[in-house]
């Protein structure tokens, strides 16, 4: 096949020759509406949750899998995305990665049963996986170094703003007709990326004929599987139990192979050097620790707003639009402020907002205001407005030329393993410390304790008026008791979660600090 560096009648040369000098715009809106095809599908499944729970009778250690399964597809195939660009070239990848999420789309929405359904999500997934490093990469390779900040910061549109408008539309969508059309909520977007794919996106980088490493593909999807499985099963069978110690052995044992692997085999799926230039190893830790905030927050609160303030899907999805408006508009001054300030300085801005959102939400009950979660929905997406720019050039251009499609895989791979990892453990979190307030909670129901007594006898006297028999009054008191105990316990179990994701941005902040100096060993 002829290569962009050929001048072929697919080249970049020759597309901008014949497009003029705003071709390279219509490559970014090409990819950007490709990209919010995938990326819608991601998260717009987090206000059908509660809703699919009921149709398929899920707990949340179930049902998770419908957000972990997507985010654990599009983790390891991030990493076939260089393969996949160098093998089939930018146009032939970008189409295909397109069909196969409409086939998953049409999967899932006319799924008979959980299976089929999270099967779907994992095949959306893997094409969410395929494009998103892909059209990273083709941001670098269209647009000069010193316009790339401005570049990724349009092209981040997609990839952030997304997941925050996908809950509104599919909040009205489920309201009006059912979750089931949540799943085609991608086909506008998928169709019009498709079109223009066909027109402006370039053939293949250059000819390459570099092996697929199968090996590697194979286990590290065994190893993020089974330490995935793990997780979920470590709060449902208990964290001691024999089959939940066997998944974390195998998956430990799976993933220490896949390092020897990767650095035994010539042509490794990930080439563990890159990990030695200190400042990318520690751009990929942020990116890992920004896909625990960003899914993990995207996961939560539309759950929280359901269950805890009884809202309907629409208004949880109307909840995140004005965060997405925020975001929209904050990206080209953020992706601007990459090209003139050190990324560092941006991400520790981002890092500090994304915390900030967290910890308040963490505070947030029942009769906290609509406008105020929106607000403090908003500190939260500022944030990753400040992060995706900066951590995009941040990590790329530390690198050399030929490890560019290496690093734009790994760091969007990081990126989505911390996002299943985190609504993973998020999900568990969420379970035990619900479970854990409501013993804490139960433990004080006694007849010694006296205020409950008194609301017991006051509910009796309530079911009296309503009319209830003498005997079942006691039994309905001490059950809405227990209801008010479980609501209570639920609270605080979200107000948890949020406050695990506050810490962890904190936290994030240590390892920030090395992409301040220059790294010690360069790749070579």
């Amino acid at each position: 096949m002829t290569s962009i560096a050929e001048g072929g009648p697919n080249s970049l040369q020759a597309l901008e020759a014949q497009y003029g000098p705003n071709y390279r715009w219509l490559v970014i809106t090409a990819a950007i509406t490709g990209t919010f095809g995938q990326v819608l599908s991601s998260t717009t499944i987090n206000v059908a949750i509660p809703e699919i729970m009921g149709t398929f009778g899920l707990g949340h250690d179930q049902a998770q899998w419908l957000a972990t399964g997507f985010l654990a597809a599009t983790t390891v195939c991030m990493l076939l995305a260089a393969w996949f660009t160098e093998r089939f070239g930018f146009r032939a990848t970008f189409i295909g990665a397109i069909v196969a999420c409409e086939i998953g789309g049409f999967m899932g929405g006319f799924a008979p049963n959980e299976d089929v359904l999270i099967v779907a999500r994992c095949l959306q997934g893997a094409a969410s996986g395929i494009i998103q490093p892909m059209t990273m990469l083709l941001v670098f390779q269209v647009f000069p170094a010193d316009r790339r900040g401005s570049a990724m910061g349009v092209f981040a549109i997609g990839t952030v703003l997304a997941p925050a408008l996908g809950p509104t539309l599919a909040g009205m969508l489920m309201d009006q007709l059912s979750w089931r059309f949540v799943f085609f909520m991608a086909t506008p977007f998928d169709f019009i990326g498709l079109l223009m794919a066909m027109v402006f996106i370039p053939g293949k980088l250059a000819a390459t004929h570099r092996r697929f490493d199968w090996a590697g593909t194979i286990l590290i999807t065994l190893g993020v599987a089974l330490l995935l499985v793990a997780l979920s099963r470590g709060q449902r069978d208990g964290w001691l139990a024999d089959n939940v110690l066997v998944y974390f052995l195998a998956a430990s044992g799976v993933l220490v192979v896949f390092v020897a692997w990767q650095l035994h085999v010539a042509q490794p799926l990930i080439n563990l050097r890159i990990f030695l230039n200190g400042r990318f190893a520690a751009a990929a830790f942020v990116s890992f620790v920004i896909g625990v905030a960003l899914f993990g927050s995207t996961y939560l609160i539309p759950l929280f707003v359901q269950e805890v303030q009884g809202l309907t899907p629409t208004d949880a999805g109307l909840l995140l639009l004005p965060a997405g408006l925020a975001i929209g508009l904050s990206f080209p001054i953020t992706g601007r402020l990459a090209d003139l300030w050190p990324p560092y300085v941006l991400i520790y801005i981002g890092l500090g907002l994304s915390a900030l959102s967290c910890l308040l939400l963490a505070g947030a009950d029942a009769n906290t205001g609509f406008w105020t979660l929106v607000l403090w929905t908003i500190f939260g997406r500022l944030g990753f407005a400040f992060i995706f720019p900066a951590l995009g050039i941040g990590s790329l251009k530390v690198l050399p030329l030929h490890f560019l499609a290496q690093g734009s895989g790994i760091i969007n791979f990081t990126r989505q393993l911390g996002g299943a990892f985190g609504v993973n453990l998020l999900a568990s979190a969420l379970i035990a410390r619900s479970a854990f307030h409501a013993e804490g909670f139960t433990a004080d129901q006694t007849a010694d304790n006296q205020t409950m007594m008194e609301l017991a006898r006051q509910l009796q006297h309530l079911f009296a008026r309503l009319g209830t028999p003498d005997i079942q009054q006691f039994p309905a008191a001490m059950q809405y008791i227990g209801r008010m105990i479980g609501a209570q316990a639920n609270l605080l179990g979200y107000q948890d979660g949020f406050m695990i994701l506050g810490i962890t941005g904190i936290v994030a902040m240590v390892p920030a600090m090395l992409m301040i100096t220059r790294p010690r060993r360069k790749v070579t």
